[in-house]
């Protein structure tokens, strides 16, 4: 509450007040309260008072049960009922806080929490009490102990805290911003700003924040984001409590008068649903507390500071028959408090004394409240003498012990005690056999075989422990080992990429992905999806699909995430990078209601539940596509997509390979029923209560999933009211690709997986009998011996079928009478039975309803000691892929861990050991899922995306036109030249960390954002003029324009300002896809990284970088400057960069390397011409000559004034 209307005399309170204080001298305690109360020698009270026994309690009126004495003469300063047990916590103005148990207040524990500062607030948790004083925060066992103590600034005046959830803390006060803290990591999470400072009490609903200022005004502020939403001007004066139920807010405070500030008499109640104040409620009691106590009504109850308490109605009349008067000791009352139950009310007053009013003889302070811990009785032996502990030389002998002829705890044997040195491993033969001997000093080359300056130690004889990616190296952030990560496999670990100075030119992603597939680099803000992004590429019929789709609106997932599956079609095993897509998916107002994204410090804090974040994630992706193929009327510009034979009226493709119809039947008790249709591309698990540990089949439970029953209260029309309906449903049609929720996100689904996998591992032990092996090496042996196919295991072993419950393939068949029937399929129950009747997989499901589905990937929630896990995917690569790929034609299973891929076994696709692996997504196909289908892609993008294009900015006009746009006639054709530079501002800044040998680390790179794109003609009469010069608009936060290296300036990117030639990322992406699916050769200085940023894969034999045609092995990259400075005697890059003139100065560059190495076929005369540019780059420290009055090159190109005639 505030206290700026509170008596000034308590400000002038000091703990020296009650030393010597003796209680009967002192005029405003009560005889009767110290009755049996003993004094230490400081006056503080050491038993709680007795109850009066003639008190009587009639039943439904608040009455004084106890009153007790927390410290004597110190005013009490906040009091609070414990929400887990029947305990009573009082906070002192001296920092001292004390517990009393149960509605007789027996003194349970007493502790002091703060030396100086006055306890403030007190909030009880599951495990202890958090106390809040002026600037520190107090976490503390129920007995004393201190579980954490966090101090805040010392500029910090804390008045309150709210506990949003079971770990996550609001602190609030007199400066001008409100922190979040979480109890579990002990850190500050967020720093809200507050627009109006001196938050002193906050409420919370389950549709706002309340925040109470000293100024007078309440803000209601949104749960998520804690931005204001409606603000109400309460008081003049200030604000003394305000308390929320329902719809309802009553506040009351002080107006400002003429003398001063004035309790007013009149509380302000305000209806939360039109968000206005109605009737102000008149009282008969200056009001300084305020609490709703809602029992059989909404009764509010106001307290003064002088004792009085009135009861009424929020939007009634205050009946002063409803006032009942509290016998304070002091002059005053400092604090109120109402349990949970209602039950019971807590007074505290300025001498230290605590009353307990009540409406019952025999209150409960919570509905629900355990049982509480008491310290054990002292048992002593009264025959024992008694010891001294403050003399030192007291023989410890005197304590007696018992006789015992068992050995002692102490008693170690002498092979335990003895010193076991680690012998060293013996050295590398390699390392011996070429070894050059120089005193006695060996030197040797390294082989390369182990990492460097690490050495393994097999502590065990046998390696069987070890997997086969144990020598991968180990990025960062898994140096720090954890005691549980041994279940964890290093290659279901997160991995993360480890920059240099150089960035990521020197990071061997081979080490983590030897194949020819493309991994996705995770350090991109919300790239948890990087593992979904892979299961629908590899589903072929979704790859062809998206990447036919073209449309003109600016942030379309579809096409963004076209645009990366070519990227992930070109790739040879570099890892690419979701920057675009993720750009649009943030763009998505559906995604953020969804909380789909995350900020930086959730994804680093492990904030958010990944396995429920990638299903809700799965859920709207597809929800999203099917929208976006939706849109048939595409411009001509973008042609392509809508003549696929993908597309058909009514539908997208993603509906025909997802969707299925639903039938849902509601069945009212009164005989009505309704029957609604509708479709979902997705199923969620829905498990049995059952904890028999009963042997459940997947399919069963997937069949329960789908034609899910339940009862539930839904209107009926023929009753006219809500009544208990059987909600049943049913699917109508079978889809192509089943997509399934595990919903996996408690103990009770993780125990349900653990004991379905344990009885069916047990019923394989059975069927199989004495046919498994131990491990997989013994089973690869017995499959060979018999000369089976690899595709086929005739006897799997022991360790392929733990943790197994999922079944590779499933049946679903739709009845006659329009049911469901699921069960699990084995390839030999295909041969028996389909093979059997002669039929095809096209006759079985068109004349008999059977589909057969295979598992194609499972996405699995990795659980290590990192905030929030990792997620990586399972997926069966099919034939399609490796045969474009490889040259091979074959399936296998690959775990995708971002940008480490790995083949893996088909059995760890299926094997979820619910201590660290748990399934969040399934993605089960029909056979021959290809064959349906039309898998040809036509490239959608033509040539008219070059032609000329409007501006986005108003203020731009033909004279500032920097370029001239490509005629027809000037179409590029394969292998022509374009000179190509771009320039770059930055979004987010790069997070590094000093070493301690003073190094700099980087942790996080600097997020950069493409500012402008510059092409210009490599040949023909115009050679050197540009035809592409865009900026491009960006709608997120620029932290840095980088204007001395970009020549980009605030406001050439705003759209409303800016007077240049403005696009959209899309339009100019799809320039340059063009460019280089028509088979130019880009020429420029540094393409590796402007390609990156654009996010572009653009084939190597298409890139002509000048910083590698003027380099020597193992020297430094020389700068474009410098370079045209001696080959071309230009001066660039004067004040800032253009983006124009680098471009022009590359082609340049270009032609000079044709010249000086005679198209290449001397390359001895060229390498004479390098080492004399390194040697006048050393000589010149690298830095190009500025004479006096000379700021400009020689022979610099003249502005081409047809474009400026433009």
């Amino acid at each position: 509450m505030n206290f700026e209307g509170l008596d000034p005399g308590l400000a002038e309170y000091a703990p020296a007040m009650h030393s010597t204080l003796d209680p009967v001298l002192d005029a405003h305690l009560n005889p009767s309260l110290l009755q049996n109360v003993e004094l230490d020698a400081e006056g503080v009270a050491l038993e709680t008072l007795p109850v009066q026994e003639s008190m009587h309690i009639m039943e439904g009126v608040y009455s004084e049960l106890h009153s007790v004495v927390a410290e004597v003469g110190v005013p009490v300063s906040v009091s609070h009922f414990d929400l887990h047990e029947e305990m009573l916590w009082v906070g002192s103005h001296g920092g001292h806080a004390t517990s009393f148990f149960g509605p007789a207040l027996e003194r349970y524990s007493s502790f002091q929490v703060n030396g100086s500062d006055d306890i403030r607030q007190i909030q009880s948790l599951e495990n202890g009490i958090l106390f809040l004083t002026k600037n520190n925060l107090k976490y503390m066992a129920r007995g004393g102990l201190i579980i954490f103590d966090y101090l805040l600034d010392e500029s910090e005046d804390m008045h309150s805290l709210l506990l949003t959830d079971s770990s996550t803390l609001l602190i609030g006060g007199l400066q001008s911003h409100i922190l979040e803290m979480d109890l579990n990591t002990v850190q500050e999470t967020q720093k809200y700003a507050v627009e109006t400072p001196g938050v002193t009490v906050m409420r919370q609903t389950n549709r706002f924040f309340f925040c109470g200022h000293t100024s007078g005004k309440i803000s209601l502020r949104d749960l998520r984001t804690f931005k204001v939403e409606h603000e109400f001007d309460a008081f003049s004066g200030s604000l003394s409590d305000f308390d929320v139920h329902g719809n309802l807010l009553a506040a009351c405070g002080f107006s400002s008068r003429l003398t001063g500030l004035a309790c007013d008499r009149f509380l302000k109640v305000y209806d939360l649903r039109m968000m206005r104040a109605i009737t102000p409620l008149q009282v008969h009691v200056d009001p300084a507390f305020l609490r709703f106590i809602p029992t059989y009504t909404s009764r509010l109850a106001i307290i003064s500071q002088s004792g009085q308490c009135q009861f009424c109605e929020p939007t009634g009349l205050a009946n002063p028959a409803d006032i009942f008067h509290v016998n304070p000791v002091g002059p005053l009352l400092m604090t109120v408090d109402v349990s949970a139950s209602k039950q019971a009310l807590a007074f505290g007053d300025s001498e230290g004394c605590v009353h307990l009013w009540t409406d019952s003889p025999e209150p409960s302070f919570n509905p629900y409240s355990r049982e509480t811990e008491f310290a054990l009785p002292c048992l002593v032996d009264s025959s024992l003498p008694p010891l001294d502990w403050s003399q030192d030389l007291l023989p410890l002998s005197l304590i007696p012990v018992p006789l015992t002829t068992d050995t002692l705890l102490s008693d170690w044997p002498a092979a335990n005690s003895a010193p076991a040195p680690r012998r060293a491993p013996p050295v590398d033969a390699e390392i011996l056999r070429t070894m050059k001997k120089v005193g006695f000093i060996g030197y040797a080359p390294n082989p390369r075989t182990r990492l460097r300056n690490q050495i393994p130690y097999r502590l065990k004889e046998s390696d069987s422990e070890f997997d086969n990616f144990s020598q991968v190296t180990e990025s960062p952030i898994g140096r720090e080992e954890e005691p549980h990560l041994h279940m964890v496999s290093k290659k279901y670990r997160k991995v993360t990429i480890k920059y240099s100075k150089l960035g990521l030119e020197d990071f061997d992603f081979k080490h983590y992905n030897k194949t020819l597939f493309a991994g996705l680099e995770p350090h991109i803000p919300n790239a948890y999806c990087n593992c979904m992004i892979q299961v629908l590429y590899f589903l072929e019929p979704v790859r062809c699909l998206i990447q036919n789709h073209l449309c003109q609106k600016e942030f379309c997932l579809a096409c963004e995430l076209g645009f990366l599956f070519h990227m992930l079609d070109l790739s040879r095993g570099d890892p690419c990078q979701g920057s675009n897509f993720l750009r649009a998916f943030r763009t998505i107002p559906e995604a953020s209601a969804l909380g789909l994204i995350l900020a930086d410090s959730d994804e680093a804090s492990g904030k958010g539940n990944l396995a429920r974040l990638i299903q809700r994630w799965n859920r709207f992706i597809l929800t999203q596509l099917h929208q976006d193929m939706q849109e048939l009327e595409v411009p001509q510009a973008y042609r392509g997509a809508g003549g696929s034979s993908f597309c058909s009226s009514g539908d997208s493709v993603i509906g025909q390979l997802f969707s299925c119809e639903m039938e849902n039947c509601s069945l009212c008790r009164c005989g009505s029923e309704t029957v609604r249709s509708s479709s979902t591309l997705l199923f969620t698990l829905s498990y049995p209560e059952d904890k028999s540990g009963k042997n459940y089949d997947f399919a069963q439970v997937l069949k329960r999933s789908i034609c899910l029953e339940q009862n539930t209260q839904a209107w009926c029309d023929n009753c006219e009211k809500y009544q208990p309906t059987i909600q049943t449903r049913n699917i109508r049609h079978l889809p192509d690709i089943l997509v399934i929720n595990c919903e996996v996100n408690s103990s009770k689904e993780a125990d349900f997986w653990r004991v379905q996998a344990e009885v069916a591992f047990k019923m394989a032990i059975k069927k199989h009998g004495g046919e498994l092996s131990k491990s997989k090496e013994f089973a690869l042996a017995d499959r060979r011996e018999v000369g089976s196919p690899e595709g086929v295991l005739l006897c799997p072993s022991i360790e392929e079928l733990k943790n197994v419950w999922l079944p590779f393939s499933i049946r679903m068949k739709m009845t006659k009478n329009k049911g469901l029937d699921v069960c699990n399929w084995t390839d030999g129950d295909d041969m028996q039975v389909v093979e059997k009747l002669g039929w095809g997989p096209a006759r079985a499901e068109e004349e008999h309803g059977v589909c057969v589905y295979d598992l194609m990937a499972t996405v699995v929630h990795i659980l290590d000691s990192r905030p929030g896990g990792s997620l990586v995917a399972h997926i069966k690569v099919g034939e399609t892929y490796h045969q474009r790929k490889e040259g091979v034609t074959h399936q296998q299973w690959y775990l995708f861990n971002d940008f480490l891929i790995e083949p893996i076994d088909k059995h760890e696709a299926v094997q979820f050991d619910m201590n660290w692996k748990v399934p969040a997504i399934l993605y089960y196909v029909k056979r021959n899922l290809n064959s349906r289908y039309n898998l040809n892609i036509k490239n959608p993008i033509e040539a008219s995306v070059l032609l000329a294009e409007a501006s986005l900015a108003r203020k731009q006009r033909k004279t500032h036109t920097t370029f001239i746009p490509l005629m027809l006639n000037e179409m590029p054709q394969v292998g022509d030249l374009v000179g190509l530079d771009a320039e770059f501002v930055t979004l987010n800044e790069e997070e590094a960390e000093l070493r301690s040998d003073g190094t700099k680390s980087t942790i996080k790179p600097s997020h950069m954002s493409v500012a402008r794109i510059t092409c210009v003609r490599g040949q023909g009469p115009n050679e050197g003029i540009p035809f592409i010069d865009d900026y491009i608009s960006t709608q997120e936060q620029v932290v840095d324009y980088l204007t001395q290296y970009s020549g980009i300036k605030p406001g050439d990117l705003d759209a409303k300002i800016s007077s240049k030639h403005l696009t959209t990322l899309k339009s100019t992406y799809l320039k340059l896809r063009f460019l280089i699916d028509i088979g130019v050769k880009f020429v420029g200085h540094g393409l590796q990284k402007d390609f990156r940023v654009i996010n572009l894969m653009v084939p190597k034999d298409q890139v002509l970088d000048t910083v590698y045609l003027f380099h020597m092995p193992r020297k430094r990259m020389i700068s474009l400057r410098f370079l045209a400075w001696y080959f071309l005697d230009l001066k660039i890059q004067g004040e800032t960069h253009d983006s124009i003139e680098d471009a022009r100065t590359a082609l340049q560059l270009y032609r000079k390397y044709l010249e000086l190495s005679k198209n290449g076929t001397e390359p001895e005369s060229f390498h004479k011409v390098l080492k004399a540019l390194y040697e006048k780059g050393r000589k010149m420290d690298w830095k190009v000559p500025e004479p006096e009055g000379q700021t400009s090159p020689k022979n610099a190109a003249a502005v081409f004034s047809s474009v400026l005639a433009l």
